[in-house]
C-alpha cells in the first residue's frame, strides 16, 4: 500500500523505531547470513548493521524518512523484486506481509532472490487476549481480514520456525499492541497516527471515550491491572524463520 503509506507514514520515522530487544532476535534469527534484503523497509527500523543489507520499500515518504546511515534503498514492490536469483543470503520482512497485495507471490518472489534464511516479524491473527480489543473489537475483524494465518507460511515457504515475541513493558517501537502496558498512550493522536491499523479502522472516537473513561475511574486497572506487573507480555507477535527452498 505504497499510496497509503504517503500519506499516512510521515511520522514513522518517530515513532517506528527498532526496539533493540526484538532487533537483537531479529539479528540472531538471520543467522551468518552477511548479504540481507529488508522487504517492505520503511524508514529503516531492524537493519543490522553488522550485515551488507539492501533495503526495498515502495513509499516515497517512507523512504524519505530513512536516515543517512540507513541501508541503500530500491523503490519497488516485493511482487516483483528488481534482484537476479539468489541474489542474497537470507530475507527479512517486518511487519509488512499484511500490507502485500499478492502474499503468495511476494514469497515466491523473496525465495527466488535469497539463498538461505527468510525471517519474519508478524503477528497471529488468532491471538485474542489483547485488552484493546475490548475497545475497539474491529482490530481483530481487520487483523483477520489482512493477517496471514501462521499455517500459511509453511504453504509459501515450506518448514518454519515460529518464536513468540514477548513485548518489553517499554517498547521503543510503536506498533499497535507496544503499548499493552501504557494504555494512555493509545488515547495520543501522534501515536494511534503511526499505526496503519487505526487508519483502517476509522472513526474510533466511541472506543477512545471509554478508554478515557475506564482510565479515570479505576475501571481498565481494575480489569487488566495485572499487566503492570510484568516486564513483557505476549501480546501475539511472533519471529517466523524458514529456510529457503528454491
Amino acid at each position: 500500500m505504497p499510496d497509503a503509506y504517503d500519506t499516512i507514514g510521515v511520522n514513522y520515522g518517530r515513532r517506528r523505531k527498532s526496539d533493540p530487544r526484538i532487533a537483537a532476535l531479529i539479528d540472531g534469527a538471520l543467522g551468518d547470513a552477511r548479504t540481507v534484503l529488508n522487504v517492505g523497509a520503511g524508514a529503516g527500523s531492524y537493519e543490522p548493521a553488522s550485515r551488507s543489507v539492501v533495503a526495498l520499500e515502495p513509499s516515497l515518504e517512507m523512504i524519505r524518512q530513512r536516515p543517512a546511515s540507513a541501508a541503500p534503498v530500491v523503490r519497488g514492490s516485493v511482487e516483483n523484486l528488481p534482484f537476479e536469483d539468489e541474489a542474497f543470503d537470507a530475507a527479512m520482512a517486518v511487519n509488512t506481509v499484511h500490507h502485500w497485495s499478492d502474499k503468495a507471490q511476494g514469497f515466491s518472489e523473496i525465495r527466488r532472490v535469497t539463498r538461505g534464511r527468510i525471517v519474519i516479524f508478524t503477528s497471529d491473527p488468532d491471538y485474542r487476549q489483547m485488552w484493546l480489543l475490548d475497545y475497539f473489537p474491529g482490530l481483530a475483524d481487520l487483523d483477520a481480514g489482512q493477517m496471514p494465518a501462521l499455517s500459511d507460511y509453511e504453504a509459501w515457504l515450506g518448514p518454519t520456525q515460529v518464536f513468540p515475541v514477548p513485548v518489553p513493558h517499554y517498547c521503543m517501537d510503536g506498533f499497535l499492541y507496544a503499548y499493552w502496558r501504557r494504555p494512555e498512550a493509545y488515547l495520543d493522536p501522534d501515536v494511534r497516527a503511526a499505526m496503519s491499523s487505526f487508519h483502517a479502522l476509522g472513526d474510533v472516537s466511541a472506543g477512545l471515550r471509554r478508554l478515557e473513561a475506564d482510565l479515570q475511574n479505576g475501571r481498565w486497572e481494575e480489569r487488566y491491572g495485572s499487566v503492570l506487573t510484568l516486564d513483557a507480555n505476549d501480546v501475539g507477535y511472533r519471529l517466523l524463520v524458514a529456510l529457503c527452498q528454491v
